[in-house]
């Protein structure tokens, strides 16, 4: 910004370059959506394996859990990919799910095969403290907020009710009693594995009470995330279903039956596989954020 018209001619220029190098981006678009910075992501190597150390952390100030589960939906359709929250995560009507219920209710095969390639996905968010990040080490001792699926879920999940009696239950949430938890990624049939992940011996994260509600105070909202302004519109989501699919503008479905058919096609269901125009990177036993992860890099 030039200050002075002296200003303004001494640097014309270097104005053209400017102007060049912007022309040149609105020249070449991206479909990538603007990184969020809160969030930290694992690195992993060129053979899909990665490593690191993190702590989950408790609930931030005036909220009352620390996670929040969000449902999508990831499938692609003759109009392209459908890749989007569902409203079901706020406990509202969802288009896909009405699709899925009005295709699995009309007891054709065929038709519950396509519900299980659009079923929805769950996903979790936590606030983390990095511990420990070999080829980020600028992260370590840093607050982010991290995304997982079922898998990490799970381990999180066995540390508060542990499956064995000998097993003493910890919440890993906790500052002083709960557990760093060492990631671990193997790339396994083309997806990222986390089974080999696992908590280390309970303990505090820090010694320093001072230190530890300086990193509460870094954390960020959970219940921000869950707010319907964030989550696109029925209208919206539907207009954009009927454009992946192909389907006309009406699509009279059984709201009531959403929740059956969600559940019908739960993760058990055996492998199904994809037609041409309805081809997804799912495999039924992989982990759900793994999943999402797959069609980020398509």
């Amino acid at each position: 910004m030039s200050s002075s018209f002296a200003d303004l001619k001494r640097s014309r220029k270097t104005s053209l370059k400017s102007l060049i190098s912007e022309s040149n981006k609105l020249d070449t678009p991206s479909n990538k959506p603007q990184e969020d910075t809160r969030f930290w992501k694992p690195d992993v190597d060129k053979a899909g394996n990665g490593y690191a150390v993190i702590r989950f952390l408790p609930p931030v100030k005036e909220e009352s859990m620390p996670w929040i589960r969000i449902y999508n939906h990831g499938f692609q359709g003759p109009g392209g990919w459908y890749i989007e929250d569902s409203l079901t995560s706020i406990n509202k009507k969802d288009p896909v799910s009405e699709h899925n219920s009005m295709l699995w209710n009309s007891g054709i095969e065929s038709n519950k095969d396509l519900v299980r390639k659009q079923k929805r996905r769950l996903t979790y968010t936590s606030n983390i403290y990095v511990v420990k990040d070999p080829t980020r080490p600028e992260n370590e001792g840093k607050v982010f907020l991290y995304k997982y699926g079922k898998k990490i879920w799970d381990k999180l999940n066995s540390a508060m009710n542990p499956e064995f009696e000998a097993d003493t239950p910890f919440n890993p949430f906790d500052f002083w009693e709960g557990a760093n938890f060492k990631l671990k990624i193997r790339q396994v049939a083309g997806y990222r594995n986390y089974d080999s992940s696992e908590f280390e011996t309970p303990g505090p994260l820090l010694d320093n009470d001072d230190e530890l509600e300086v990193i509460w105070d870094k954390q960020h909202s959970l219940d921000e995330f869950m707010k319907p302004e964030n989550f696109k519109s029925y209208d919206e989501l539907k207009a954009k279903l009927d454009r992946v699919l192909g389907l006309a503008s009406s699509n009279n479905a059984n709201p009531n039956a959403a929740k059956s058919a969600e559940e019908v096609a739960a993760p058990s269901q055996p492998k199904s596989t994809p037609s041409p125009k309805m081809a997804t990177a799912s495999a039924e036993d992989d982990d759900d954020m793994s999943f999402f992860e797959k069609l980020a890099e398509e």
